[in-house]
């Protein structure tokens, strides 16, 4: 009995570990809380920019996705104070604003 006791404690143990290596590894796109009053500055500022709303009622972006290359993303305004503003850009959708992580083009929050 004890012989088949230590393999389950090693096997148990590497699994724990790999998941602790998986978890330390995974980035994580937006630790950021967005407030509808930043939405609503993102929408105001757009349209001081001339920054112009992709109308296409077939685009619903969701957080996680990937916005196609025809949607044009800006950097963050600069009175968004959020950690890490460079990593985020965003873009205007049917008139609602994104945000999404600057290299990967992923959403990672909405305003519906």
């Amino acid at each position: 009995m004890k012989k088949s006791f230590l393999p389950t404690v090693a096997a148990s143990l590497f699994a724990l570990s790999a998941g602790i290596a998986s978890a330390q590894t995974t980035t994580t796109t937006s630790s950021t809380e967005w407030t509808k009053e930043q939405g609503a500055g993102f929408t105001e500022y757009s349209k001081t920019k001339s920054y112009s709303s992709v109308t296409d009622p077939s685009l619903k972006p969701m957080v996680g996705s990937a916005l196609p290359s025809s949607v044009t993303v800006y950097p963050l305004p600069d009175t968004m104070k959020v950690p890490n503003a460079d990593t985020y850009r965003y873009g205007i959708i049917n008139d609602h604003p994104v945000v999404v992580e600057s290299t990967s083009r992923k959403v990672v929050h909405s305003w519906d």
